[in-house]
């Protein structure tokens, strides 16, 4: 049986609310309940499930990974939104707004520790594997957004170490789900191994789609303003970008809008820059990027030694993912 997306995704969200999350003490418990009833796109398990449907239609042990690597990546966003001091996350509070900063630190270190207890619940004769490749990306995504913190100090950063420094922080976690869904499956190595390439270029097209959104999204589709990254001198790929292809007059003015104050002078630092990507094509530069990880993805999934029918709703997603509006 091939399962569909819609068929996987009512999987995951099934398991999630069939989970226990209403335990003592509730001011441990709760924030956790709450942040994994806001939603998401819910990728990260139904790239577990789909990677394992590639190989067998049993999808039990699947189900398990998957909800751990969900309860993992939300744990990564308690924290994230703090350290970002962020108000909102899917449109609602965030944890540390809504309770505290400590409640939100306590909660996602419980986060963390829940996702390798429900990882240890996973019946394989891969277990050792799929264990090292989930501690492995675990630290490999606490150095992203390491790296991540520092950038925002840096003026000397390069494209190579924000390719990195993503690839760490968002991509690693997409491969990783794969290659343990194919593990979980029953794949060969060199097939886990293709997954997780693909998984890689799946990320890293996601995540420079995601930086051009925030600059020439429509915001009603979008969902949020645009220019965030622009405000808040984020290292994107297009700010990267300009900053190593402007020259003279060019580079005067991007340096002098990146240096206005936000609050009085918003739009025109927005405005500004956006034109100044536009005249030095960065823009169209980021979206071939975006297009070339994503044909290096659906290229390793080419080589997989599986029925072209089986590919279908892996390859469907990963385009969807590289070509969305939100």
């Amino acid at each position: 049986m091939i399962y569909s997306q819609s068929e996987l995704l009512a999987l995951v969200e099934q398991a999630i609310v069939s989970n226990r999350w209403k335990r003592e003490p509730e001011g441990l418990y709760a924030p956790i309940e709450y942040v994994l009833s806001l939603g998401g796109k819910r990728v990260r398990p139904s790239l577990v499930l789909m990677a394992c449907n590639l190989f067998t239609d049993d999808l039990t042990e699947a189900l398990k990974a998957g909800l751990a690597i969900e309860v993992f990546h939300n744990f990564t966003l308690l924290h994230d939104d703090i350290m970002d001091n962020a108000d909102t996350r899917r449109g609602y509070a965030t944890v540390h707004k809504r309770w505290n900063n400590n409640t939100a630190i306590l909660s996602g270190d419980a986060m963390l520790i829940e996702a390798y207890k429900l990882l240890a619940t996973v019946k394989s004769e891969r277990f050792s594997e799929i264990l090292k490749v989930f501690t492995t990306t675990a630290d490999e995504v606490c150095k992203g957004q390491q790296y991540d913190m520092e950038f925002e100090k840096r003026n000397d950063v390069g494209l190579d170490e924000y390719m990195e420094m993503i690839r760490l922080k968002t991509a690693v976690l997409l491969a990783c789900s794969l290659k343990i869904g194919a593990l979980i499956g029953g794949a060969s190595e060199a097939d886990a191994n293709t997954l997780y390439n693909c998984g890689i270029n799946m990320g890293l097209s996601f995540q420079l789609r995601d930086d051009y959104l925030d600059a020439f999204g429509d915001p009603k589709v979008f969902g949020k303003n645009i220019g965030g990254d622009i405000l808040c001198g984020k290292k994107c790929y297009l700010l990267l970008s300009a900053l190593e292809l402007a020259k003279g007059d060019t580079k005067s003015e991007l340096d002098s809008l990146l240096a206005l104050d936000n609050a009085t002078h918003r739009d025109k630092k927005i405005n500004g820059v956006i034109d100044i990507y536009r005249k030095l094509d960065v823009d169209k530069r980021c979206e071939a990027q975006v297009s070339a990880y994503l044909l290096k993805a659906i290229t390793c999934l080419d080589k997989l030694d599986v029925p072209a029918e089986r590919l279908e709703p892996l390859k469907t997603l990963i385009k969807a993912m590289s070509n969305r509006k939100k």
